[in-house]
Order: structure tokens, then sequence, then C-alpha cells
């Protein structure tokens, strides 16, 4: 069974979600922990699930514009083997960035990120529209963001 998260481990997770590029030895620093023991402590985290990878964030204003579509879809019932399908297509489609089953008259939400509305005209009839089991679409297009993280805010998972 995994360890209780102590107050350096959530020290050392809000760390990492900010920076993940810091080294061991600043790590170490900034939560108040020797090298070693902060390595210890790190790995212990990866190897426990905690922390499911690193990557870099990209800036999508840096490489062009671009919208955000948050769109819900009804859904019909689906045969197991036809949501392992619309579960696989999802998940190739570099596109739609996140994907939640919901609560309410709609049973699915999707993040897209669009080049334009045409193309996202055109997205939503050659791949939405083709999923398994969608019945109907609704989208919402953003105009701006006013809020964008993907830090988890670990001090309240004290208890964890």
């Amino acid at each position: 069974m995994a360890e209780p998260l102590s107050p350096i481990d959530l020290k050392i997770l809000d760390q990492i979600q900010q920076d993940a590029s810091l080294s061991t030895t600043e790590l170490a620093e900034k939560v108040g922990l020797s090298q070693s023991p902060c390595w210890r402590r790190l790995q212990r985290l990866r190897e426990e699930g905690y922390i499911k990878g690193q990557v870099a964030l990209l800036d999508r204003k840096q490489l062009g514009d671009a919208i955000i579509v948050f769109a819900t879809l009804k859904m019909a019932a689906l045969s197991d083997k036809q949501r392992e399908d619309f579960l696989r297509k999802i998940e190739i489609t570099p596109e739609i960035l996140e994907c939640h089953t919901i609560f309410g008259e709609r049973d699915i939400l999707i993040k897209v990120i669009a080049q334009s509305l045409e193309w996202y005209q055109k997205f939503i009839f050659k791949v939405v529209l083709k999923l398994p089991g969608v019945i109907d679409i609704v989208s919402t297009v953003t105009l701006s963001e006013l809020k964008h993280t993907t830090a988890i805010p670990v001090r309240g998972f004290a208890s964890v």
C-alpha cells in the first residue's frame, strides 16, 4: 500500500507542476530537503503513479491562430465493441484535447482545438458525427481564455 502523502511530498508535487525542468538540487532547495532524500521521494511519487509523466507546455498562440471549441455530444446506446471503437477514435484524434462523460441531457463533452470555424465545420461532419453512436452535437466556441492551468491544487489533498 502506498504511503500517505506528506507535506514535503505535496510541496514536491506543487513545485514540479510549476516547473518540471527543475534539477533535483533546485527542487530540493525549494522544498527544504537535501538532494538525496528529495530524489528518493520524487522516485517514490513516480513509482506510486502520482506523477504520470513530464511534458512541455506549448503556447498555442505562438503556433498560429486557433480557437477552442467545447462540444457536447448526445449518444445512442453503444455495445461494448462500439464503446471501445468510440474511445479509440477519440484517443487517436489529436484535435480532441479532452473528452469527458457528463450528467444531464448530453453524454459526452469534448474540447477541440480548431484552426478556424470553417475547419471546425468540416471536422464536425468528417470526424465527430462519424464517431460511433453520436446522434447530435452542440458546440460552444470560446471568445477568449481567461484562465488555463494544468496544475492540480495539491494542498487540498493533504489527507490523501
